[in-house]
């Protein structure tokens, strides 16, 4: 049985700095795509980062320069280190994994995942 479990998240001051982690169990994803998406209050889920194989990653526009997506295969693990956070930022953040991570995908969509996590809060405080 597979297992994502986030934790990181918290209440943190506008202009700070959070890590979030995405621990997995149950299968390896080391050569597959593991993602990160934020859903606020009254908003639909969206897309943050994600990262294929070990190298290659995408990011929303939105948190482009601020975020930064790494994993550490060795544990099975995925981060997202989430710098200059902003009101804006409040979210649940949910992680993400697929099986999948040929060269030309890229984890964008909530429909390229098999795996969720239960999600973790962020409140960023102005």
């Amino acid at each position: 049985q597979v297992q994502l479990v986030e934790s990181g998240g918290g209440l943190v001051q506008a202009g700070g700095s959070l890590r979030l982690s995405c621990a997995a169990s149950g299968r390896t994803f080391s050569t597959g795509t593991m993602g990160w998406f934020r859903q606020a209050p009254g908003k639909e889920r969206e897309f943050v980062g994600s990262i294929v194989g070990s190298t290659i990653t995408y990011y929303a526009d939105s948190v482009k320069g601020r975020f930064t997506i790494s994993r550490d295969n060795s544990k099975n693990t995925v981060y997202l280190r989430m710098n200059s956070l902003k009101p804006e930022d409040t979210a649940v953040y949910y992680c993400a994994a697929s099986l999948r991570g040929a060269s030309w995908y890229t984890g964008v969509a909530q429909a390229d995942y098999d795996y969720w996590g239960q999600g973790t809060q962020v409140t960023v405080s102005s």
